[in-house]
């Protein structure tokens, strides 16, 4: 009698072996000249060598499909027991169902959209080569985005993943930050390090980064590149410049599949400079072939306390608004000038510390004594 042992990795044990590890039970069943003993994350099995084979061979394509699908149900492996070679264990896993799941994580975890938002995200995505995402924080722009982006390498529809970033926060600072350059702008980049641990095996994703397969990098190492046959996300994107944005879109070849996600109200450029992002909202409205997608408070998916703030800030936003545009205009005289009224309204050239009492001091005499 031969034995062999399977060790499962990354695999939830409840999921695969089924509850009361029925699944094993039914496997076991299906062959009863021979012994299949569950302890822990291993697999044992006794029994002679042509049957170990043909055991070995099934309980390898439950695993591939449960880190495909993310599930084993009585009838998948019902299946696998009744597939005679590899080609129909391949159609089993081509049909089976996966209902409204994007990927599955390394854990087997099922990611997938969770409000309507996110899933009318996911369906322009599939329709359009471009698609930008807006909302406020929290909303998973960036969660599913990733998730997307993997099931398409997964499922092979492109060859490789290219996720970036602007680093304005670091600004003219970034030289001081200790370490090299990828040690500097790491931080910045955390956010999508994070989903693609949450979606695929350690050694996986790093196989996948030393062979740039997988390439996630600062906007600025985009220029001069054609980024052909790639899934290609820029993230945080109301960050970038006019020139920035327009330099990334033009970097789309022609089997490429771009994602530009953005939230209007967290824009860190300096004050009097214009975002990337809500020109080209202006500038490619109506254009066919890309697809826009919405979101709001509503898709917040984080602590239930994102959503009330988020509102909460909308909310005192629009009243500041308001508040604006009903002041009434302001009257003073300047020293050597008639009587001058002026509205307070949000001036573009106005610093934003700027004080009202401060308005005119243009007009004030000059010491010349101090300019000397």
């Amino acid at each position: 009698m031969v034995e062999k042992v399977i060790t499962l990795e990354n695999v939830s044990l409840v999921d695969f072996l089924g509850p009361d590890n029925q699944n094993i039970r039914q496997l076991a069943a299906a062959f009863p000249g021979s012994k299949i003993i569950s302890r822990g994350n291993e697999i044992k099995i006794q029994g002679q060598t042509p049957v170990i084979t043909r055991i070995n061979e099934i309980l390898s394509g439950l695993i591939e499909h449960y880190h495909q699908y993310g599930q084993i149900t009585d009838r998948t492996v019902s299946e696998y027991i009744g597939a005679v070679d590899d080609e129909q264990q391949e159609r089993i896993m081509a049909t089976a169902p996966i209902a409204d799941v994007i990927v599955f994580g390394a854990k087997g975890g099922v990611i997938k959209a969770k409000t309507p938002n996110q899933q009318k995200l996911v369906d322009t995505v599939m329709k359009h080569d471009l698609t930008f995402a807006l909302g406020p924080a929290g909303t998973g722009k960036t969660y599913v985005s990733v998730a997307l982006a993997v099931r398409a390498l997964k499922n092979k529809e492109v060859k490789k993943i290219i996720i970036s970033r602007p680093v304005v926060e670091a600004g003219e600072s970034l030289g001081f930050l200790p370490g090299d350059m990828k040690e500097k702008v790491d931080p910045y980049l955390r956010p999508i390090y994070d989903a693609l641990e949450d979606m695929i095996a350690p050694e996986k994703l790093k196989f996948y980064q030393e062979n740039k397969i997988i390439e996630i990098a600062p906007l600025a190492y985009m220029r001069g590149r054609t980024l052909n046959n790639a899934f290609v996300l820029l993230d945080e994107a109301q960050n970038t410049t006019p020139s920035q944005l327009k330099m990334f879109l033009t970097r789309m070849g022609p089997s490429a599949k771009v994602m530009v996600n953005g939230d209007r109200s967290q824009i860190d450029l300096p004050t009097k400079q214009k975002s990337g992002l809500m020109q080209a909202l202006d500038i490619l409205k109506g254009v066919p072939g890309i697809g826009f997608v919405e979101m709001s408070a509503d898709d917040v998916v984080r602590h239930k306390l994102v959503k009330e703030i988020v509102q909460a800030y909308d909310k005192f936003d629009v009243q500041q608004q308001r508040e604006q545009a009903s002041r009434p205009p302001r009257e003073y005289t300047p020293r050597n000038g008639a009587p001058r009224f002026v509205r307070e309204t949000a001036d573009p050239a106005r610093h934003p510390d700027a004080r009202p009492e401060d308005d005119g001091m243009q007009d004030l005499p000059v010491n010349h004594e101090q300019q000397l």
